[in-house]
């Protein structure tokens, strides 16, 4: 066993500095010291306790970028000393059809090991939860670590992990390419990186904000067209027009103002987990043009290690803020009143400091 340092929730109130222990790298293992981990809207949710079954005290993180520095005898994928990358999961049954197919995350035998807060299938402990990416280092099979190309920046990539892969998927799974009309809703986390990976695939990529504000900067990512959607008259023109249009907005609204503008056999994929379900859509409005209204969860290891290569590919990395863990809580509260452009990254020397 190794201790490690990390900042904790104890509490719903506050993250404060926390050791542990993490196992020692088993003959499939990869233990990466973590340099970098980006901060998401779902670590506030978890260490808040505002989804049901935080178990305190709660480790969050995981977008998580750092260098291998030991392997275990079988490991192949990665070498001590390269740096390597671990997302959402670290383990899931690997027996389901989805596991075999190469789609962990939608793991059908409820076997999806989450990076943290879920139960340590490795641990001797039945009760042991997995602790997350604030911490000083990891360990993790290597069937679950990815590669980072040597291109990307690894503070700006860290967010890749989530919001990037988050995002890539749909984008991917409902074909945005050169000549689809691509909407993104909202200008957050998620929507800056469905902005310029779909920008990056080659459609014709439109904003829809509520504030007129993050226009400039829309297009900066590459957007080509901003829609104010508290605009009707600017909405309607919108009509009909799109192929799919990603929603990174997490809070409850009227999906009818979206469908609308979906072309026959278009979708709207839900990425946002609201605070309450959204209003009831209409019903008319779908059949009437064989629209959808789908949801995408994250991609497989796979996927991901795909999306990175993708990305070193175009160039593209999130945009980011870089912050000390002992801001983690003041950066909780900017986030949520959405004062970061886009992305929250903690340096993790910090935690040495």
């Amino acid at each position: 066993m190794t201790t490690a340092l990390a900042y904790a929730a104890y509490d719903a109130t506050a993250l404060r500095p926390f050791r542990f222990e993490r196992r020692e790298p088993g003959p499939r293992d990869v233990q990466i010291d973590i340099l970098h981990c980006g901060v998401c809207h779902s670590d506030v949710h978890t260490a808040r306790g505002e989804w049901a079954g935080t178990t305190y005290p709660c480790v969050p993180g995981h977008e998580i970028v750092g260098r291998v520095t030991a392997v275990g005898r079988d490991v192949t994928k990665l070498k001590v000393g390269e740096p390597a990358a671990v997302g959402c999961m670290v383990g899931s049954c690997g027996t389901c059809a989805s596991c075999r197919e190469g789609e962990e995350s939608y793991c059908g035998n409820n076997g999806i090991v989450w990076t943290y807060n879920s139960q340590d299938k490795r641990s001797n402990q039945p009760s042991a939860v997995t602790y997350g990416g604030y911490s000083s280092h990891i360990v993790v099979d290597e069937a679950f670590c990815l590669r980072v190309p040597a291109s990307l920046d690894l503070a700006a990539a860290a967010p890749l992990l989530c919001a990037g892969i988050t995002t890539y998927s749909p984008l991917k799974h409902w074909g945005a390419t050169k000549g689809k009309r691509v909407g993104v809703v909202g200008l957050g986390g998620l929507g800056h990186m469905a902005v310029k990976l779909s920008h990056a695939f080659g459609a014709e990529t439109v904003l829809f904000t509520t504030s007129p504000g993050k226009a400039e900067d829309a297009k900066r990512l590459g957007a080509d067209a901003v829609v104010i959607s508290k605009d009707a008259s600017a909405m309607k023109q919108q009509a009909d027009s799109f192929d799919l249009i990603i929603d990174s907005v997490a809070v409850s609204h009227d999906l009818d103002v979206y469908t609308a503008l979906l072309r026959r056999d278009g979708a709207l994929v839900l990425l946002g987990v609201p605070e309450r379900a959204h209003p009831s859509p209409s019903v008319g409005k779908l059949l009437g043009r064989r629209r959808s209204i789908s949801a995408s969860l994250i991609g497989g290891i796979r996927e991901t290690q795909e999306m990175l290569a993708f990305c070193a590919q175009h160039g593209i990395v999130s945009d980011i803020e870089t912050i000390p863990i002992q801001k983690i809580n003041e950066a909780y509260e900017r986030m949520l009143k959405s004062d970061v452009r886009y992305r929250f990254v903690i340096d993790m020397a910090s935690l040495k400091g």
